[in-house]
């Protein structure tokens, strides 16, 4: 009976040790990976800002320009594209590959654009596309921060689950390393604005 007992308080003591040291652990990961969702919400959220004003910014560009055509498919086109990547795959998590590519895409596009726009003086001097073209240049600066936001937040996250011992709870619970936000090749080109 005696030794019973004795084997009763040391699996409580046991449970009780494994309780409160893979607790605080565990919680730690599930915040870090909390973090790093929000993080990669914000990036998504400005590129949908900048979605929502290339749409607006085209439809201005379309009064102004009947015959450059070709110019304002390719920027439509490469809107869809980015717009369509940033949909989660069916893991639930964002293919960051994929939406790179597509928003690079769309900032080579956006050059090509604001290039064509300096053949029109009358449509530079449209207030509604100065605005939209201010917007624009504050959105981008705004991504940019979004995704230098997400890579501390992953880069965060990661160490938290690659330091023993959490690299051994990480992977009981199905915590893995997260990808960083990488730039595409011709990035190192920021989009130019012209006024």
């Amino acid at each position: 009976m005696r030794g019973l007992l004795f084997t009763i308080i040391g699996v409580v003591v046991v449970a009780g040790l494994a309780y409160f040291t893979l607790k605080p652990a565990y919680n730690s990961m599930v915040d870090s990976d909390e973090t790093v969702n929000g993080a990669w919400s914000q990036v998504e959220d400005q590129y949908q800002r900048r979605h929502d004003l290339i749409g607006n910014l085209v439809e201005t560009v379309k009064g102004y320009a009947d015959k450059e055509e070709s110019i304002l498919v390719q920027v439509t086109e490469a809107r869809a594209e980015a717009m369509a990547a940033m949909q989660r795959g069916s893991d639930g998590q964002p293919d960051i590959a994929a939406i790179q590519q597509t928003q690079g895409r769309l900032s080579g596009a956006m050059r090509g654009f604001f290039g064509y726009t300096e053949n029109y003086p009358d449509l530079k001097s449209s207030q509604l596309f100065s605005d939209l073209q201010a917007q624009l240049e504050g959105t981008e600066n705004r991504i940019s921060t979004a995704r230098s936001r997400f890579n501390d937040s992953v880069q965060d996250y990661n160490k938290l689950v690659r330091k023993f011992p959490n690299n051994l709870m990480a992977g009981m619970f199905g915590f893995e390393e997260r990808a960083y936000f990488e730039s595409t090749s011709g990035a190192e080109e920021a989009p130019q604005v012209k006024f």
